[in-house]
């Protein structure tokens, strides 16, 4: 008597192998653990065969689950390639985008517009947070797409540009000429330890003027000429100017922004993606035709 295979629970397989864990997994299927494990308990008892290799800390794949790896990856894509061929072509759900404050403008909305118009029913969750922040939700499957600025992206990120940092503060202000320097930055960014350390090496006496989780807070205070902060090139605030300090303050160097996309295979996901690319990603200019 045939038996057949729960794809549901060959999805969730597949999804662990990949993640190499329960736990991302579960955030990735939008599942708990507990649903996630059960799925696999039952594939297993289903084949008769162990699957997962639970020995270790983290989840590794028995030669049978090698094999049944291959089998299910096979079996989800002809599944997925039915689906498309023989129903309309929409998508719908929610995709979990998260970036940091200061690169949303101006590409971002431009982005989620696109977004509206490829994919009218995918309900997009915009997520602000600072990149350290992002980096542990993706980590945790929280995110299904994050850009992040950092020096260098880390596994499975690819890098869309490089931005300058730039010393900034109030419009014709002064603080910057202050010693002890009074820098702004909320105590998640990630740009901080890096200004610092250049700080200390200039010997250049600073204080943080800002002891706050809150962007608003920092972007308040130097606007308001109580200190100064770095910022990418274009994430300028209201109110706020690049310093032109005339080499008293160190060179920023640059940063990356970076993409990370959870499930690149998918479509969607791969659309977005691209879509985030076009957005940052300079293209050159085209060459002037001249004419007599």
């Amino acid at each position: 008597m045939p038996r057949n295979l729960d794809l549901t629970a060959l999805r969730s397989f597949v999804t662990v192998a990949d993640a190499s864990g329960v736990t991302r997994a579960a955030g990735i299927l939008n599942l708990t653990q507990s649903a996630v494990s059960m799925q696999l308990k039952r594939l297993e008892e289903s084949l008769g065969v162990q699957l997962l290799d639970r020995s270790a800390r983290t989840i590794g794949l028995t030669p049978a689950g090698q094999q049944m790896l291959s089998y299910a990856k096979r079996m989800l894509a002809l599944n997925d390639e039915i689906y498309g061929k023989l129903t309309a072509p929409e998508f719908e759900g929610e995709l979990r985008l998260g970036v940091p404050h200061d690169v949303i403008y101006p590409r971002i909305p431009r982005v989620l517009k696109q977004i509206a118009t490829d994919f009218p029913r995918i309900k997009v969750k915009l997520m602000s947070a600072p990149t350290k922040r992002l980096r542990e939700m993706f980590a945790r499957g929280e995110c299904d797409i994050i850009v992040t600025t950092e020096e260098r992206p880390e596994a499975g990120g690819e890098t869309l540009v490089m931005l300058p940092l730039m010393w900034v503060g109030a419009e014709g202000g002064t603080a910057w000429k202050q010693r002890p320097l009074p820098i702004a930055f909320c105590s998640n960014c990630i740009f901080r330890p890096g200004i610092q350390r250049k700080l200390d090496e200039a010997d250049i006496a600073w204080e943080a003027a800002v002891d706050s989780e809150l962007d608003n807070a920092v972007d308040a205070a130097v606007s308001a000429d109580l200190a100064v902060n770095g910022v990418l090139e274009g994430g300028v605030g209201q109110g706020c100017a690049p310093i032109d300090h005339g080499g008293a303050l160190p060179d920023l160097g640059h940063m990356s922004i970076n993409l990370y996309v959870q499930r690149a295979d998918e479509t969607v996901q791969a659309a977005i993606g691209q879509m985030l690319r076009d957005a940052f990603i300079p293209r050159p200019a085209l060459p002037q035709v001249v004419t007599a």
